[in-house]
């Protein structure tokens, strides 16, 4: 049996329903899978409103499916969940030129979360810190206690650290940390549920007061690493020389690590490749999301999540770190049953394979944009994909939309009053 492979020539170009059925194929989805993809989004009204309160509907999103990726020697298939244009087609696209190179290597750490609880109220920071490190072995027995299957299966309480901030607006106040091992699942509810039980014993042993007890969203334990190098020959198009596109995209990079107005950009870029895998599985983006801007402020300024440069050769080569607090197991992943399909499109069987997945398309994405923006800017391409969006909220539809598209894009008048008036020409 041949060993299958994510380059699709001309998957674009098929309609949407023959997209499926090669994707039903590669992922061996069955008939009920397969529905769910394309017809029944899958998220019934009576599931959803099992899932949040206050249901008065379902909200559904266009699920794509990225190409050409080749991460750690496996050709992996991304479903990405998103409603902007051109984020699917940029990261195939990077994702082809990476392949040259030989795709991504990844690499994580393992799959542990900082819980913390605030103590208050202590006389003596210094001393209290001290009676909580001396009762580790108890603290960390208690927390085993509160997720028994965890433990089983490999998981649970690594350790107790203590951080005393003197000088707070609330006065000064002694952290605990606990550290978690959640081995495929998220984590957050295990990990509050040991901050919970760690309370009262804490109370004891420091005759302080507990406020807060929750996990971090900085997941600095909880890291997932991409690199990659691609030789500069493929990067050129047009007139663009690859050697001149590389050193472009080394010079858009280094100002995005010198100036946090450009940083924040740049990592929106990033996190426009990694939110749409994260939705896609039914994990939490909003934790991702907060977790990698805190990760790129960590040295005190704000800066660029990635690194890029050249090579001896004059590859490029790029790398990106960041937390990645994701599970296949637990919460949405388990209740909604696209994301349940959405896994098996990637064929992971572990939360560090998926990080480690997420965080490559998180690197073609910023690839993308920034061979855009350092040769003929980010709005040729986008905006030809945007004309098509505007062309359908006109209310054009079949042959209409691309004859809307070729027109606004001929004239450069992208907007929805010019593509009002060009179909009523068009039907008159």
């Amino acid at each position: 049996m041949s060993e299958k492979t994510s380059r699709l020539p001309g998957f674009y170009k098929l309609p949407p329903d023959k997209r499926a059925r090669v994707v039903a194929s590669w992922a061996n989805l069955n008939d009920e899978e397969q529905h769910m993809l394309t017809g029944d989004p899958g998220l019934t009204l009576a599931l959803a409103d099992k899932m949040i309160e206050n249901v008065a509907g379902v909200f559904a999103l266009p699920l794509g499916i990225a190409a050409n990726f080749r991460i750690d020697g496996r050709d992996v298939l991304v479903p990405m969940t998103v409603e902007e244009p051109s984020v699917v087609a940029a990261a195939s696209h990077m994702a082809k030129l990476a392949r040259a190179g030989g795709g991504f290597r990844t690499s994580s750490t393992p799959p542990e979360m900082i819980g913390q609880i605030q103590v208050l109220d202590l006389d003596d920071l210094d001393a209290a810190a001290e009676k909580v490190l001396a009762a580790k072995d108890e603290l960390m027995e208690i927390a085993a206690c509160c997720d028994k299957m965890v433990v089983e299966l490999g998981g649970g309480p690594r350790d107790v650290e203590v951080r005393a901030l003197h000088d707070t607006a609330a006065g000064p106040m002694l952290i605990v940390h606990l550290i978690y091992d959640c081995r495929d699942a998220m984590g957050a509810n295990m990990v509050n549920t040991a901050c919970e039980q760690l309370a009262g014993p804490i109370e004891r042993i420091t005759g302080g007061r507990v406020g807060l007890r929750i996990l971090s969203n900085l997941a600095d334990r909880r890291l997932a690493r991409a690199e990659c190098t691609i030789p500069a020959d493929v990067l050129g198009f047009d007139d663009f020389p690859g050697e001149v596109v590389a050193a472009r995209i080394v010079e858009a990079w280094a100002f995005a690590a010198a100036d946090p107005y450009r940083a924040a950009t740049h990592n929106k870029g990033i996190m426009n490749g990694i939110d749409p895998v994260v939705i896609a599985t039914g994990n939490d983006w909003r934790a991702v999301e907060a977790g990698a801007h805190a990760y790129a402020a960590r040295s005190g300024r704000y800066t660029s999540l990635s690194t890029w440069g050249l090579d001896e050769q004059g590859n490029l080569t790029g790398s990106l770190e960041l937390p990645m607090p994701v599970g296949i197991v637990g919460g949405a992943t388990r209740v909604h049953p696209v994301t349940r399909i959405a896994l098996k499109i990637l064929g992971v069987e572990s939360a560090r394979e998926l990080a480690q997945i997420i965080v490559a398309v998180g690197l073609a994405q910023n690839l993308g944009a920034l061979r855009a923006l350092a040769t003929e800017g980010i709005q040729k391409g986008h905006m030809a994909l945007h004309a098509r969006q505007i062309a359908i909220a006109a209310g054009a539809t079949g042959e209409q939309v691309e004859q809307l598209v070729a027109q606004m894009l001929e004239t450069g008048q992208i907007n929805l009053a010019y593509a009002q008036e060009l179909l009523r020409e068009a039907q008159a």
